[in-house]
């Protein structure tokens, strides 16, 4: 994939994928490599329902 989704559903599933299976070891590397900001994206997520669960290395529902 060249670029993150905007829809928030799909977002989600995307991050969580590449971070279970270890495509990227956080979730700043991810961004990074995508160039998005670590601290924009967990707001967007957050403005709609989801939040990081750090310790999962995952987004779920709030």
């Amino acid at each position: 994939m060249d670029y993150l989704p905007h829809d928030p559903a799909i977002l989600v599933s995307s991050i969580n994928l590449y971070l279970r299976d270890e495509m990227y070891d956080t979730l700043e590397a991810l961004c990074y490599a995508y160039g998005r900001d670590p601290e924009e994206l967990k707001a967007y997520l957050r403005d709609n329902g989801y939040y990081y669960d750090e310790s999962q290395r995952q987004f779920k529902v709030a």
